[in-house]
């Protein structure tokens, strides 16, 4: 099932600017003369909102508490160090900045075995410790019913502890190298990368190896996904940045934020709207402060249910 009908969020409780993640991400910009509770305000409504519009229509949302200490600047983005699976394993992943260690959260953890089947839990993050990082479904883009787990390398993304997960997971991984208009390294795959269940979006024109352009490009045609290209300018204002779902009635959406939905053409637009609904999200300060979009604030949960 490669579209979730349950998803985890993190209500933001200290939302701002991270310093340290912002050397390898170039989407952050600084809150300027925005004061922190103005911030932490409109984050926070932004995220109410979003949780309603994604309720509305008939995802199940579990909503958690960020805790005010240790400060998380980054904790509405929970996707990055925890993934859920129908197996019931629960992977804990390594976080490249140190501030981002602490939204690990056990007690998320223990609270979603309340509800779902937790058969095993494992921990990656001793890797922390030699520098290795794969930050969840921000690192990885995971295709499920075809088992392929596709993820360009960052310093976020370690290449070797990738194929580790991939091999433990029981997928395939095509790893390859994307680049921004400036020539960075993405600092996550999911920025510019979205499989759907018969359609992928993707920024072909950011892996700057023909080779691997076409090796990526060739993975998702070959497992039947209609390719919805996008540009770089494009992936500067998120629409790389998108997640299918399910809803409760089997509906398939495609969540992604207004600006990523006001960045795609009308050809595009079409394009995705034959296989799903468009579910933009009103978020600019969780994306401008914060450098990460709808995809990055909500986690699928695939545990079967207990």
């Amino acid at each position: 099932m490669q579209a979730a009908r349950t998803v985890f969020v993190v209500r933001p409780a200290r939302f701002g600017f991270n310093a340290e993640t912002a050397l390898s991400n170039s989407f952050q910009q600084a809150q300027g003369h925005l004061g922190a509770e103005l911030v932490q305000q409109q984050a926070q409504a932004e995220f109410e909102a979003a949780v309603a519009t994604l309720r509305a229509h008939g995802v199940e949302v579990l909503v958690f508490e960020d805790t005010a200490e240790p400060p998380k600047p980054d904790a509405v983005f929970p996707n990055n160090w925890l993934t859920l699976h129908p197996d019931g394993r629960a992977v804990l992943y390594p976080m490249c900045t140190p501030n981002r260690r602490t939204e690990r959260r056990p007690d998320i953890l223990q609270a979603l075995s309340s509800q779902f089947e937790v058969r095993e839990v494992v921990d990656l993050s001793a890797h922390e410790n030699l520098g290795q990082y794969l930050e969840g479904t921000g690192s990885i883009v995971f295709d499920h019913p075809n088992r392929v787990a596709y993820a360009c390398l960052s310093p976020r993304t370690d290449a070797a502890l990738l194929h580790q997960v991939a091999d433990m997971l029981g997928y395939r991984s095509v790893a390859f190298h994307a680049h921004n208009m400036q020539g960075q390294a993405i600092y996550h795959t999911n920025v510019m990368m979205c499989v759907g269940p018969q359609f992928a979006v993707v920024c072909l024109e950011s892996i700057t190896d023909p080779a691997e352009r076409e090796q990526v490009a060739e993975a998702l045609r070959n497992t039947g996904h209609e390719l919805v290209e996008i540009s770089q300018v494009q992936v500067a204002q998120f629409a790389g940045n998108m997640l299918a779902l399910e809803s409760d009635t089997g509906k398939a959406l495609l969540v992604m934020s207004g600006q990523a939905h006001a960045a795609l053409t009308d050809a595009q637009r079409a394009q995705l709207q034959r296989y799903c609904q468009l579910v933009p999200l009103a978020i600019p300060t969780i994306e401008t402060i914060g450098g990460g979009s709808a995809r990055c604030m909500l986690a699928e949960v695939y545990l079967p249910r207990r």
